[in-house]
């Protein structure tokens, strides 16, 4: 899905707003609540938690997508405007080393739990509040 001609920081946000309404991304977690809690709210099973998680996981994993193609626009049209090649290539490398880093740091957290039963939940709970803080941290760069 590309991004629209968008004209500014103004019109971007309402682009987000409709993105938001439609279902297309998901909204910040209530209170900053943890997602495996957001889930275990209406679930009794650690089965039910982590099936919520998975889709959670999806629709976050989508809206890093998202926000990265509207900061790749950005960075595009920066690059055209200063003739130089520098924030396509900086902007890639960036989102290789997250990448690399969420994978590394949630296997972590999931080995903090000795192999017990959580582990599953814990790694995707780590993968959806990692992708939440990156969608917000490329939307800033989003021109």
């Amino acid at each position: 899905m590309g991004r629209p001609d968008t004209g500014g920081a103004g019109l971007r946000l309402l682009w987000m707003a409709r993105l938001l309404m439609s279902g297309l991304i998901a909204s910040p977690s209530p209170g900053g609540a943890d997602p495996a809690m957001e889930c275990g709210l209406d679930r009794g099973s650690q089965v039910e938690v982590a099936e919520c998680l998975a889709g959670t996981e999806e629709i976050v994993d989508r809206n890093v997508e998202l926000a990265l193609g509207f900061a790749m626009d950005a960075a595009r049209e920066l690059d055209v405007v200063t003739g130089r090649a520098v924030a396509v290539p900086a902007l890639e490398a960036g989102q290789a080393a997250w990448e690399a880093w969420r994978q590394a740091h949630c296997e972590f957290v999931g080995a903090t739990y000795g192999g017990g039963s959580g582990t599953g939940i814990a790694i995707r709970a780590c993968r959806v509040e990692l992708g939440r803080a990156r969608v917000s941290a490329l939307m800033e760069h989003a021109g």
